[in-house]
């Protein structure tokens, strides 16, 4: 069978390319932007990738073309499949028929950790020999790539609240029918899509209608959004996790988050000594451990497993240091995500200086939905270079005024890179944080350095 993937190279949808081509099916696909790591991910497994979306791209005619969301009425590819009568599917029903059918679903939803908690629950369970298939918006540096089979009933899945596509406006995640569910935490996000926290709200009373009674929910223990979604309605037993609180506990943690205990129903079940940061992360490896504990992974197994955790590309991921310079890169879209990441490196390095880069690229931040809030996440920052790309229509005057002589804004890469080089001295870190490529700044920035 020949699937035609439209926008094969956002991260859901290069997954279900991967888990398609695994199945033995012929997976091509189209995309508008076609970069690293999903792009190399896709060539490396035999996926012909074509730029744009050209109604060639589809003759001769594919039997499936499976829709990424990204797509909408007036895609030239889109107009060809529908005045062609062509078959056609979303990405999260094609996995749900495909893929999903007769497995154990542990997904992991929430506006933040997702990624993060999804590559920490299929690693504890890889360790424990439970081979679990995953389908994780990242990808996880135990495992290289962002989807498999697996070769067990268990299938982890990064549960995204967006809309499943232009002709299925549902969430994603209802597609999924766990029987394992993490709510990380609940804020109000995707503006594009979303009117206000309540529409979002109303779309996980809806996930965890799915949710079987002999299943398990997982949540924080101090989330009043996510308890105002159970008082709508819960038939599922739940367990709350959280720092110092909870039926889960982590507790005696360090400052930067890199050593903690793990406590249920007060006994000390394990103890955690890793290379992950922040206060955010703890709370990420909690849900894992809880959701692992469901299929039968001990949390002393777990804990003893994460410290042969690898992190994920695009999560604080360092990467390279050029004269003294350590750059990392984080994939930062939301002000509360941008403040557990500083704050966490901020732990880590003490008093040596943080420049911190932003590219406030989601559609959320375009529309200047956080406005008020991102100067405050920038804070921890001793320096801030806010990017201002031309013609978005979003102004940062405001946040860098807030921000004060420690900020600046900028609407070219090439002028923060020569702002960067000037400024930064041996020992400090720059924190490059976009939900996008970003022109490459990453290592643009490192081989300015390494030249200076």
């Amino acid at each position: 069978m020949h699937i035609h993937i439209l926008g094969i190279c956002g991260t859901f949808m290069g997954g279900v390319a991967l888990l398609a081509r695994e199945l033995g099916m012929t997976v091509s696909g189209s995309d508008a932007n076609v970069y690293p790591p999903m792009s190399d991910q896709l060539e490396q497994a035999g996926i012909e990738l074509q730029q744009g979306y050209l109604a060639e791209h589809l003759d001769p005619a594919p039997d499936l073309v499976v829709m990424g969301n990204a797509m909408s009425r007036g895609n030239p590819a889109v107009e060809y499949v529908l005045n062609k009568g062509m078959p056609y599917i979303s990405g999260p029903q094609w996995l749900a028929e495909n893929v999903l059918q007769d497995k154990w679903v542990l997904a992991v939803s929430g506006t933040h950790g997702k990624t993060s908690t999804s590559s920490l629950l299929a690693w504890l369970l890889e360790d424990a020999g439970m081979a679990p298939g995953f389908l994780i918006g990242g990808v996880p540096g135990n495992f290289g790539e962002t989807a498999r089979l697996g070769k067990t009933p268990f299938f982890v899945i990064e549960a995204d609240e967006y809309d499943t596509a232009f002709f299925d406006k549902r969430s994603k995640f209802v597609h999924y029918h766990p029987r394992t569910l993490v709510i990380n935490n609940l804020e109000f996000d995707h503006a594009d899509i979303f009117d206000d926290l309540a529409a979002i709200q109303k779309q996980f009373h809806h996930l965890i209608r799915t949710l079987p009674s002999e299943g398990l929910l997982i949540t924080p223990s101090d989330d009043e959004a996510i308890e105002h979604v159970i008082e709508m309605g819960n038939w599922t037993p739940q367990q709350t996790l959280g720092l110092n609180e909870g039926q889960l506990q982590a507790q005696n943690i360090s400052d930067d988050g890199s050593q903690f205990d793990v406590v249920l129903d007060g006994n000390k079940e394990g103890s955690v000594n890793w290379s992950m940061l922040g206060m955010h992360n703890v709370s990420n490896a909690l849900a894992a451990i809880a959701a692992a504990r469901h299929v039968g992974v001990t949390i002393y197994h777990s804990c003893d497993a994460l410290s042969r955790f690898k992190g994920i590309k695009r999560r604080m991921e360092l990467r390279g240091e050029e004269q003294g310079v350590k750059v990392y890169d984080d994939f930062a879209h939301h002000p509360t995500a941008i403040a557990t990441t500083i704050n966490g490196l901020r732990a880590k390095i003490g008093k040596r200086q943080l420049i911190a880069i932003l590219e406030p690229r989601s559609n959320t931040m375009k529309m200047g939905i956080h406005q008020d809030t991102l100067a405050e996440s920038l804070q921890a920052a001793d320096r801030v270079i806010l990017f201002e790309e031309a013609g978005v229509g979003l102004s940062l005057t405001d946040v860098q005024q807030a921000l004060g002589q420690k900020a600046i804004v900028k609407t070219s890469i090439d002028d923060i890179i020569n702002v960067v080089c000037t400024e930064a001295n041996e020992g400090d870190e720059v924190l490059i944080m976009s939900n996008g490529g970003f022109g490459g700044i990453h290592q643009r920035l490192l081989t300015g350095l390494a030249q200076r």
